[in-house]
């Protein structure tokens, strides 16, 4: 249990990582960045790691049942279109902020869909999770006082990060919706997890390559969605001709860093869940794994001095956040020793 809980916390430490060679990328518009690290991200890191690393891959990927392989490609694409917006409502709102309520939307919901797949827990492990993420919804509602503050305390400025002026309240909005809809990564998880760690060690592979078959399907279904809305974006703005810039390798060196770690730490999650158990490894480990990024992101965006204009009303009320999102996921993770 202990691994399992230590592994989810890694992948955390990962994923609020994951954005900040965001900020250092140069001549490319909000599109022209993200859109780079989507394709990197879901088609190139997926396709090496996988054939690289599992034998017989090909083999387990025709060993999936049709309805599960189906229900984690729609919930995938659905995830797809969430994470698509997350990167908008970072561009709007910043780093810590976005991935506050997006995060955390994906918290509260995300943790307790894989029962309708397992079936719910004890029900003081049941009512123990509730009270964990309860804590962290306080620490969420926390945050978000804290984003709208700190706009006012700024005069009406953009926030940093927002290239484009966008209000709170609307990159708010979106990292809401986004959160919702990229629920849909816990579900396709829920679904095939064992399915596919089941085929995977029957050719003798290492337990911890399940985890990269089962993030294969999620990120290239995932992708789909999102490759579709960043080629009309770059159409649209007529940007395509922004990647032409003397600064593209570095561009390229800077997503792919992004790339790896946001896919290596979806990786340490599946294997945090595995280990886990089937019963709790999908709703205690994303709860640990995205409570853990949200601190993350919060530092990060402490370090980069995202909140240097902030008041102390604000900045209190997103230290209190911080501390209800920790004591939040102490309580969840003490769920799992009691299954």
């Amino acid at each position: 249990m202990i691994i399992g809980i230590l592994f989810a916390v890694l992948a955390g430490l990962l994923l609020g990582l994951y954005a900040l060679p965001e900020k250092f990328t140069k001549d490319f518009e909000f599109e022209n960045t993200w859109s780079l690290f989507f394709a990197i991200n879901t088609f190139v890191v997926p396709n090496i790691a996988a054939f690289l690393l599992i034998d017989g891959f090909a083999e387990i990927l025709g060993e999936i049942p049709s309805k599960a392989l189906l229900t984690m490609v729609v919930c995938s694409l659905l995830w797809g279109i969430g994470v698509m917006m997350w990167g908008k409502a970072i561009n709007y709102i910043g780093l810590s902020i976005g991935f506050s309520i997006f995060i955390g939307t994906i918290i509260l919901v995300g943790s307790l869909l894989p029962f309708i797949e397992v079936g719910l827990p004890k029900p003081n492990v049941l009512t123990t999770i509730l009270a964990g993420l309860a804590v962290v919804l306080v620490g969420i509602i926390a945050n978000g006082r804290a984003g709208i503050l700190r706009q006012k305390d700024e005069d009406g400025a953009a926030t940093e990060g927002a290239k484009k002026g966008g209000s709170m309240m609307a990159g708010i909005s979106i990292a809401i919706i986004g959160g919702l809809l990229a629920t849909g990564f816990s579900y396709a998880y829920a679904a095939g997890g064992e399915i596919i760690d089941t085929a995977s060690q029957a050719r003798g592979n290492a337990p911890w390559k399940s985890a990269v078959a089962v993030m294969y399907v999620i990120y290239m279904a995932g992708g789909v969605a999102i490759a579709v809305y960043f080629i009309q974006q770059l159409s649209a703005k007529k940007l395509w001709g922004k990647f032409k810039t003397p600064h593209l390798g570095k561009n390229i060196v800077l997503t792919t860093i992004m790339a790896v770690f946001n896919f290596a730490a979806s990786v340490l999650f599946a294997y945090a869940g595995f280990k886990l158990g089937k019963e709790l490894g999908g709703s205690v480990g994303y709860a640990i794994y995205n409570t853990a990024c949200v601190v993350t992101a919060i530092v990060s965006g402490l370090i980069t001095k995202e909140w240097i204009k902030a008041s102390g009303k604000a900045k209190n009320s997103l230290y209190l956040g911080l501390m209800c999102m920790v004591i939040g996921i102490i309580i969840i993770a003490y769920s799992n020793t009691l299954a």
